[in-house]
């Protein structure tokens, strides 16, 4: 017996979508529920699970564009398919009548099965990623016990067990999946895990890796872990996992560097500068949260009316203040004084001054913040994050501080929630820490305006008809001209060259 598979509706506006990978070759066995291939629509990418166990027969090729409801693969129930479908299903069960013969409170199948489905984790989000398993096939895991690592592209969160039973994985790491999509299913037990399910899954390890201590993910790299290690052309076996059993996490492969090559390596390799003029080429997909900053980059560049305006700003009194007290501060606050704190608070005074730039467009409507939640662009190994720091005008200097070093070291560890990435009403980003000397930043939207800070050089300026060197920052200020004027714009930027140039104002906030 032959299952047809079909493209299945994905949303009332998607009428075709196309065969973007086939996880599975044509011949191959599947599993019921098993994903077999990813579909692309004009808005995002779902996978596509087997209805039924059986062998895989192909019709559409990848790249084919298929319209809702036409058949693009088959699989055989009948003969070799319906025989080995249920082998992997025999297999599972035998670990869950180990534990029970040990103790009497060990964990007793109820013949109930959970299916866990990629819940809901923002308005904006349609689809995340599965980053890593903390658990794999098979184990026992306990009611909110964290069993993978899933992101989206604004950030990564962790996904508790919903009941306690055998876990069964449906979607594998580095799978895309729709809000709503099946991820895994756990068959639901009752007992204690901790009398029974803890011995016997010692020997597993044991057979995989050679420490005791170790576990099925030492040594191996999370997706964007993999990924940095590549780009580095670093082997995974050259990196210490410190993450979950010993997983290589983001920062383990940020902080990797390549060790030296052995004589043997080093002689092995002599002949390649010979080759010159070799052409070579390498595909990577695109991370979820690339493909997000990518399109929102070209909305902003279609939807708004985005200009730019430029200012200097002698920098020399604010190293001046930080220079006199930068000790003091950090004795008395415990972090130190950097220029985002001054930055942000002329900001601040700014935006109250001219509210159009702290505004944003709502269809017909302008809508105006009394408030201001400052959006600080940070680089991470994942991409370019961008944090909110909550009421910064009513904000100390140290607290400000201590808001933009935590907020950073979040968003480098790939801790930050949603609701820390949201609602911001005005951005600013540092390129000057890369040495960029004068840019143009995008807009951030739906916030009209973003400011750009860039690096700080000795430059010859005029001051009271002599020529002296000074350190200038060259300022930019993106703003879209829809809601706010040219006069406004330019008289901002002023604004807070003049609180960065007589920082003491802001101290004494005249």
């Amino acid at each position: 017996m032959s299952e047809k598979v079909k493209v299945p509706t994905v949303g009332e506006s998607i009428t075709e979508v196309t065969i973007a990978t086939w996880l599975k070759k044509d011949g191959d066995q599947v599993a019921m529920d098993e994903v077999i291939a990813e579909l692309e629509s004009d808005k995002a990418t779902f996978e596509l699970p087997a209805p039924k166990a059986g062998v895989l027969k192909i019709i559409k090729q990848e790249g084919d564009t298929v319209p809702i409801g036409e058949v693009i693969c088959e699989i055989d129930t009948s003969g070799a398919g319906a025989s080995k479908a249920p082998a992997p299903k025999e297999e599972a069960p035998k670990e869950e009548p180990k534990p029970t013969p040990s103790s009497s409170s060990g964990p007793k199948a109820t013949g109930e099965v959970k299916e866990m489905k990629v819940p809901a984790v923002g308005e904006s989000i349609t689809e995340v990623t599965i980053s890593t398993w903390l658990k794999k096939e098979g184990d026992f895991v306990t009611l909110d016990e964290v069993i993978a690592e899933v992101e989206s592209d604004k950030a990564t969160f962790e996904l508790p067990a919903e009941a306690q039973g055998i876990l069964k994985i449906v979607a594998q790491e580095g799978t895309t999946l729709p809000i709503g999509g099946l991820i895994c299913k756990i068959e639901v037990a009752t007992g204690s895990p901790q009398t029974s399910a803890s011995k016997p899954a010692e020997p597993a390890p044991t057979q995989s890796a050679p420490s005791g201590n170790a576990s099925y993910a030492a040594g191996h790299p999370s997706p964007a872990a993999g990924k940095i290690l590549a780009e580095k052309g670093i082997s995974p076996d050259q990196v210490s996992g410190t993450g979950v059993g010993g997983r290589i996490t983001m920062e383990d492969a940020a902080k990797a560097q390549a060790s030296q090559p052995r004589p043997t390596e080093a002689a092995a390799s002599a002949p390649a500068p010979v080759q010159k003029g070799a052409r070579e080429e390498t595909r990577e997909k695109m991370s979820t949260m690339r493909r997000t900053i990518a399109k929102r980059l070209v909305v902003v560049k279609n939807e708004t009316a985005m200009l730019t305006t430029f200012n200097e700003v002698d920098m020399k009194p604010v190293m001046d203040l930080r220079s006199r007290y930068k000790d003091k501060f950090k004795e008395k606050y415990g972090v130190g004084l950097g220029f985002m704190s001054f930055f942000t608070k002329a900001v601040c005074v700014a935006l109250q001054e001219f509210p159009a730039v702290n505004a944003y467009i709502d269809g017909n409507e302008a809508v105006y913040h009394n408030y201001c939640d400052v959006s600080i662009a940070v680089s991470t190994p994942r991409g370019l994050v961008v944090p909110v720091i909550r009421n910064a005008e009513s904000l100390s200097m140290a607290e400000i501080e201590k808001e933009v070093v935590r907020l950073a070291t979040r968003g480098r560890d790939g801790k930050l929630s949603i609701e820390e990435m949201t609602g911001g009403t005005f951005s600013i980003t540092n390129g000057g820490v890369f040495g960029s000397m004068l840019s143009t930043p995008i807009l951030n939207p739906p916030q009209s305006a973003i400011l750009g800070m860039h690096n700080i050089v000795q430059r010859p300026v005029a001051l009271d008809g002599e020529v002296v060197i000074r350190p200038i920052m060259y300022l930019a200020l993106s703003y879209d001209h829809r809601i706010v004027d040219g006069k406004e714009s330019v008289s901002f930027l002023v604004k807070v060259k003049e609180l960065l140039e007589d920082p003491g104002r802001l101290i004494l906030g005249v």
